[in-house]
């Protein structure tokens, strides 16, 4: 079974607490990203040694690899778009499908152990770039190819939900795998 494209707008993850989660992006400063990011980072190596790290909990939910591939992917291009956002005048970021991306970069046969490096190295970029914020900076724009329009401080507290929250769904996956 193909997994349902996600087309919620999650943009609101910003402004409360997320009921799935439990992640409150309103609750943190953005110049604390960084440190979440790292936090983040550590927790994904012990997740992909699992050793159903490639099974899917259900036909229509991503198994951890995936997500992983996910969350090293984020990191990635929300460094470039951090980038844009800093050198640019309110760029408008390239459309990014994540679910094409799964499909095309075949998520789900990628060798865990080299996922895990790509998120500690993406992920630290990410966090680097946003320790290397101007203070003035925090209010410089940008605009997703959706419309969403940020600024750098909603950008990072909208960015760190993605990964806390997919740690959240590769533990819920875990625990519905080992209920079977």
């Amino acid at each position: 079974m193909t997994i349902e494209p996600d087309t919620k707008d999650w943009t609101w993850v910003v402004d409360r607490r997320c009921d799935e989660c439990g992640f409150d992006a309103s609750s943190i400063p953005a110049t604390a990203v960084a440190g979440l990011i790292r936090d983040n980072v550590a927790v994904w190596r012990p997740l992909l040694d699992h050793p159903a790290v490639a099974e899917r909990p259900s036909p229509d939910r991503w198994s951890a690899l995936e997500y992983a591939c996910h969350v090293r992917d984020v990191y990635r291009i929300y460094d470039e778009r951090l980038a844009l956002m800093l050198t640019e005048d309110d760029p408008a970021f390239p459309n990014w499908d994540q679910d094409a991306s799964a499909i095309e970069e075949r998520y789900d046969e990628q060798d865990p152990h080299v996922v895990a490096a790509a998120i500690a190295a993406t992920g630290e970029a990410l966090a680097a770039s946003f320790e290397r914020v101007p203070p003035d900076a925090w209010g410089r724009t940008g605009t997703r190819s959706d419309g969403a329009r940020f600024t750098v401080d909603t950008f990072a507290r909208y960015m760190i939900h993605d990964p806390v929250h997919h740690v959240h769904d590769v533990r819920q996956g875990y625990a519905r795998i080992a209920a079977r």
